[in-house]
């Protein structure tokens, strides 16, 4: 199948400082094969002005396909990335977080899999390869590593890096999935899920990763990785149905 339009969804909560470095990356990146870019906002109920750093961005760059949506509360990256997957209308649909930690000029290593006709699903692993990462925290690395190992127990995957952002998925594939995570249980889940579907080709590529510090607004604590085991229990044992 042709792929003439990539869906970027960026879930976004409290990231008026930030959004218009990513945004702007995001831009400027000319993807393979002419492919168009579509760019699907989900501004999660934010406290700060990221409402309005979306909307003033928006209108000072006419011409590019941008459209934001406003959750009416605050629901967890999980729940925007429903609602980014149900509004995108791109071929295929990548994931893309608000900070600048990931790189979007490596959209293209992502697709190239899937535009040779290799593959349905691609997984950037921050574990792979020579990208530049920045050295940042020893056990967020074992937890990465430790929830990738057992959710590759489940699903016989054999993935390096589970807990990526970086997920990039045809959508005829993705669209069909009943998701039930609202938080970073997203990612154990749609990987129990996508893995369920018979035949599918899951690739993984190198990426880069310019990680963040709490202290410049990193949001991931200790129980999101205790909530990932027992999403990884039950999206692989308990509760195995996955597609709408």
């Amino acid at each position: 199948m042709a792929v003439s339009r990539l869906s970027i969804i960026i879930p976004a909560y409290n990231e008026a400082k930030t959004i218009h470095l990513i945004l702007d990356k995001v831009l400027s990146v000319n993807l393979i094969e002419g492919i168009e870019k579509e760019i699907i906002l989900i501004n999660d109920c934010s406290k700060d002005t990221t409402e309005e750093a979306i909307n003033d961005y928006i209108k000072s760059h006419p011409g590019h396909d941008m459209k934001l949506f406003n959750q009416p509360v605050n629901m967890g990256k999980g729940a925007a990335l429903h609602r980014g997957i149900e509004e995108a209308t791109g071929d295929v649909l990548v994931i893309q977080d608000a900070d600048l930690e990931y790189d979007p000029e490596e959209y293209n290593e992502l697709l190239k899999p899937i535009v040779n006709g290799f593959a349905d699903v691609v997984y950037g692993s921050r574990f792979m390869g020579s990208h530049p990462h920045r050295i940042l925290f020893f056990w967020h690395t074992i937890g990465n590593k430790f929830l990738t190992f057992i959710s590759n127990m489940f699903t016989n995957l054999n993935l390096t890096d589970m807990e990526t952002c970086y997920k990039m998925f045809r959508s005829g594939f993705i669209k069909q999935i009943y998701f039930k995570e609202n938080r970073f249980g997203f990612e154990p889940e749609v990987t129990a899920k996508i893995s369920r579907f018979p035949n599918i080709r899951i690739y993984e590529v190198g990426i880069s990763y310019y990680g963040r510090t709490y202290e410049e607004g990193k949001k991931i604590t200790a129980k999101d990785g205790f909530r990932a085991i027992w999403c990884i229990l039950k999206y692989n044992l308990f509760n195995r149905k996955y597609l709408k």
